[in-house]
């Protein structure tokens, strides 16, 4: 009989490096409450967020909120349990976010990627470790998963670069490099970026990351710059972010990343 891989018991334990400094106690008191009621709903559910960098990395800085991931199926399930209990729920994008709110706090309800490159499903159950969250035992979403998470968050207002290249300094040896590699396969160029930053950041320790990996991610990117350009000029940055990347699609006749695109004949 194999395990299930959303039981808590199934997990491998971890002691938490850290852990970030909640605004208020008000705020501190509704997460743990979210999390109490999480775990008494029986909904499957990830931590992730800085609490999940904190633990692994071991930086301790504020958050302002918590994070929350689930699978698409069970998002609805999460809002309704606490829209039950009297609490504010909302939608805020049908895509990937909900929200949970008390007052002035709230908690996300997340359960892909605002690009929709990052569904989460049941393989992010099966490398969840377990690990102590505001005194409660909860499943983190994986160090490999949360750098995937991580990879495409880069706008004006938030880059994620920072948390990427911290979590291969400090928890390198718990990353997955290959499952990395099969998650961001499509778009390995940004896998390639992070590690080159990476490099470039801390020179010391560059052996951290595998040598294959930069192997072949190099020898992609050899053999890709002898092919001609592509037929189709598409701006792929508005997966970074929409609203920083408009003004390619509105006026330079770029091709949006959700629509077909103009083509020579």
């Amino acid at each position: 009989m194999t395990s299930d891989p959303h039981s808590l018991a199934s997990a491998v334990a971890i002691d938490a490096r850290a852990k970030p400094v909640v605004d208020s106690a008000e705020a501190e008191a509704f997460y743990a409450h979210a999390i109490g009621e999480l775990l008494n709903s029986g909904i499957p559910f990830l931590v992730a967020g800085t609490f999940a960098v904190s633990a692994y990395t071991g930086i301790s800085r504020a958050t302002k909120d918590l994070d929350i991931f689930c699978k698409a199926g069970d998002w609805p399930r999460i809002l309704g349990h606490f829209q039950a209990l009297g609490e504010r729920v909302e939608v805020e994008d049908e895509r990937w976010l909900g929200k949970v709110r008390r007052g002035e706090d709230f908690f996300d309800v997340i359960f892909a990627s605002s690009n929709g490159t990052m569904p989460v499903s049941d393989s992010w159950f099966e490398h969840a470790p377990r690990a102590k969250v505001l005194g409660r035992e909860v499943r983190l979403v994986g160090p490999t998963e949360l750098v995937w998470s991580k990879c495409f968050v880069q706008n004006r207002d938030r880059y994620d670069g920072p948390d990427v290249a911290h979590l291969i300094l400090r928890a390198h040896d718990q990353i997955d490099w290959k499952r990395l590699l099969a998650h961001m396969e499509v778009h390995w160029e940004v896998l390639l970026v992070h590690l080159l930053n990476f490099r470039w950041i801390y020179p010391g320790e560059r052996e951290t990351v595998p040598a294959w990996l930069m192997d072949e991610l190099l020898d992609r990117l050899h053999h890709q710059r002898r092919l001609p350009p592509p037929r189709v000029r598409v701006c792929r940055g508005r997966m970074f972010s929409t609203a920083d990347y408009e003004i390619d699609v509105r006026e330079w006749d770029f091709a949006d990343i959700d629509s077909n695109g103009g083509s020579a004949s």
